[in-house]
C-alpha cells in the first residue's frame, strides 16, 4: 500500500513585519529564561548563510532538472530561503545592539559552509541540505504541535519563528527530491550526511549558548548553573529537545522515507487561513499558537 502524500503548497510571502525593532521585546524573550533563549538566539544566528548554503546546493544541480514540477518548486524554495535569510539577518542586528558579537557566530558558519562547498562533491552538499532541511521541517513541528514548547515565548518573536516554520514545512521535500531524483545520491552518502549533520547541529546548539551567555556578562560559575538547569530541558531523552527530535531523525534512516510521507503539523492550517484572511503574521502566529495541542 502506498503511503500518504502530506505536500503543502509553497508560497513566497515578502516584506513581513514581526516588529522586532520594537525596543519592549525582552532580552530574554523565551520566558525570561537566558539559556532557552539564547538556545534559540544561537541556532537562529546560523540561518542567514546556511540558507545561502542550501541554495547554492540545490542550484549546483539547477540545469540538469527537467520535471518542470520540481523547476517551479526550486524558484520558489530558492524564494522562501532569501525571506528567511533576510529576516533572520535583520534579528541578528537586534542580538548585535544588545552587545552580542554576532558576527563571530556569523563569520564561523560563512568559513564552514564556504569550505563545505569547496571541499564537498556537489553530491554531498545536496545530501546535507536533505539533511538539515529535515531537521528545520522536524524542530518545525516540534515547537509549535503543543503550547507548552513555546509557552511564554515574546509574541513577536514567536511570530518570526513561527513563519519560518511553516515556510520550511511547506518546502520540506525540494532538496531531498533533487538529492534524490536529480543528483542520484545514493543511500550510504544519504545517512553520513544525516549522521554529519545531526553531530554538527547537536554540537553547536550545545556550544554556541555558552559564548552569548558569556557575551551577555554571566560569569563560568553562573553559566554553569544555567547549562545544569537548561541541559534537561535541551537534551533530555524524553521532554528535552533533542529527545523529541531523536525519532524524527532515526525516521531519516529507513531506506524508504521521503519528507511528504511525515504529515505536515496538525495546527498548520490555523496558520495559513489567518494570514490568508489577514495578512497579518503576528495574527497567524496567534492563530497557530492557540491552535496547538
Amino acid at each position: 500500500m502506498a503511503k500518504p502524500e502530506y505536500q503543502e503548497e509553497i508560497v513566497v510571502r515578502k516584506n513581513l513585519d514581526f516588529q522586532l525593532d520594537s525596543e519592549d521585546i525582552p532580552r530574554y524573550w523565551m520566558a525570561g529564561d537566558a539559556f532557552k533563549t539564547r538556545v534559540f538566539d544561537a541556532v537562529q544566528s546560523s540561518f542567514p548563510d546556511g540558507e545561502r548554503y542550501f541554495i547554492s546546493a540545490v542550484r549546483a544541480f539547477r540545469d540538469r532538472i527537467t520535471d518542470p514540477v520540481l523547476i517551479q518548486a526550486v524558484k520558489d524554495f530558492t524564494m522562501q530561503e532569501g525571506q528567511h535569510g533576510q529576516v533572520h539577518t535583520h534579528y541578528n542586528e537586534r542580538l548585535r545592539h544588545q552587545g552580542i558579537l554576532i558576527d563571530a557566530f556569523t563569520k564561523q558558519t560563512k568559513e564552514v559552509t564556504e569550505t563545505r562547498l569547496k571541499t564537498m562533491s556537489p553530491e554531498y552538499n545536496i545530501a546535507m541540505t536533505a539533511a538539515l532541511e529535515h531537521f528545520t521541517a522536524m524542530m518545525a513541528d516540534m515547537f509549535f504541535a503543543e503550547k507548552e514548547m513555546l509557552d511564554g515565548a515574546d509574541p513577536r518573536v514567536r511570530a518570526m519563528f513561527a513563519w519560518h516554520a511553516i515556510e520550511e514545512m511547506e518546502h520540506k521535500a525540494v532538496a531531498f527530491d533533487v538529492m534524490q531524483k536529480v543528483a542520484n545520491v545514493d543511500y550510504g552518502t544519504r545517512i553520513l550526511a544525516m549522521t554529519h549533520a545531526t553531530l554538527a547541529f547537536s554540537f553547536f546548539s550545545a556550544i554556541a549558548p555558552w559564548h552569548m551567555l558569556k557575551m551577555d556578562g554571566y560569569t563560568t560559575r553562573q553559566r554553569v548553573a544555567l547549562y545544569a538547569k537548561g541541559l534537561p530541558w535541551l537534551l533530555g531523552p524524553r521532554k528535552g529537545v533533542f529527545g523529541r527530535l531523536l525519532p524524527m531523525i532515526a525516521s531519516y534512516y529507513k531506506p524508504g522515507f521521503h519528507p511528504n510521507h511525515v504529515p505536515t503539523v496538525h495546527n498548520y492550517q490555523a496558520w495559513l487561513e489567518a494570514f490568508v484572511t489577514t495578512g497579518d503574521p503576528m495574527k497567524a502566529a496567534e492563530a497557530m499558537y492557540h491552535a496547538a495541542a
